[in-house]
């Protein structure tokens, strides 16, 4: 029989090889304490929940549904968004990048921009800006030689680094795999750099861009703030954020129509199109999840950006929020 002073030492040593996780009172190996953070932290992260559309689920959980969703999409993505908005998706990109107004020599950072269809726009819009400015130089050389304009009138150069002037990174492969092909099929072969990466842990450095885009990306991110601080790191002291994505209807009426055309139909051309009712169910329900106008801009000022305003597009069907790292 053992003495009561082996059962305390065998109890002692039990303690020491066991403590219990503060955060979720789960016992957890008693290992170095960079170890035993990090062990507390996976089991507390498995016990956390989110929402993914109206369901409640681990966090965990939503990384890998959300990117099951737009994987399972990817395919018909540009074809659904002309169905869902009927064509408006086009007219709202094009606000954000009037909004925008980029120059000639600035370098954006698209996120979860996959398919790319708001860097085609940046490049689209930085080569006709610098294709206007060379008409102009060519006009005020009315006195030059032709050899002198013809060499003036170069439209298309860029001074970024290495030609590139728009990076897309996207978590999920399939996603960007679609937008290569576009971007090769609308003969976009330069200017454009494709990236996998986390909108939450981005794969670059500080003070790298002078404008970060998130587009109808960012109320699918599990951990919201966290993505706009990224965004804030990442950016140039000067640079702009700027965020399209679906928003708070305002108006009773238009809301209730909206609803009604959110829940009832889109599924359903979810279903007809693509083949996939579910993805397409969750897209409505997860845009009834995301933050109003103006949760979302108090969100985006408490990760450091200022001047932080929005503008409703179609009666706050979505919204552009913008705002600067000074």
């Amino acid at each position: 029989m053992a003495s009561s002073g082996g059962v305390a030492r065998t109890l002692c040593r039990l303690y020491y090889r066991f403590s219990v996780c503060r955060q979720c009172q789960r016992q957890v190996p008693n290992l170095s304490k960079t170890n035993r953070f990090a062990v507390s932290t996976r089991l507390y992260s498995e016990q956390r929940s989110t929402h993914f559309g109206f369901e409640t689920v681990s966090e965990d959980e939503k990384t890998e549904k959300v990117y099951k969703v737009f994987e399972n999409v990817a395919q018909k993505y540009d074809v659904m968004n002309d169905a869902m908005s009927l064509g408006i998706h086009r007219l709202w990109k094009d606000a954000l990048m009037h909004l925008m107004s980029p120059t000639p020599g600035t370098l954006l950072l698209d996120v979860a921009g996959g398919t790319g269809d708001i860097s085609f726009r940046f490049l689209d819009y930085i080569r006709s800006r610098q294709d206007r400015e060379a008409r102009r130089d060519t006009l005020s050389r009315q006195s030059a030689s032709w050899q002198e304009i013809t060499e003036a009138y170069q439209p298309g150069q860029s001074d970024t680094q290495g030609g590139v002037q728009a990076v897309v990174c996207d978590i999920n492969k399939e996603m960007l795999k679609v937008g290569r092909q576009r971007a090769a099929d609308r003969g976009y072969g330069t200017g454009l750099s494709w990236v996998v990466g986390n909108a939450e842990e981005l794969p670059f450095d500080n003070d790298k861009f002078d404008f970060y885009t998130i587009a109808f990306g960012i109320r699918n991110v599990t951990h919201i703030d966290q993505a706009l601080q990224e965004a804030h790191r990442v950016l140039k002291p000067g640079g702009r954020f700027l965020c399209l994505e679906f928003s708070r209807v305002s108006n009773p009426l238009l809301s209730r129509v909206y609803d009604a055309y959110s829940f009832q139909l889109i599924p359903v051309l979810g279903e007809v199109i693509a083949g996939d009712w579910k993805s397409y169910q969750y897209l409505v329900e997860s845009i009834r999840r995301f933050p109003d106008q103006e949760e979302f801009k108090a969100m985006i000022e408490d990760a450091g950006f200022f001047k932080v305003q929005f503008h409703n597009l179609t009666g706050g069907v979505v919204a552009i929020h913008s705002g600067f790292k000074l």
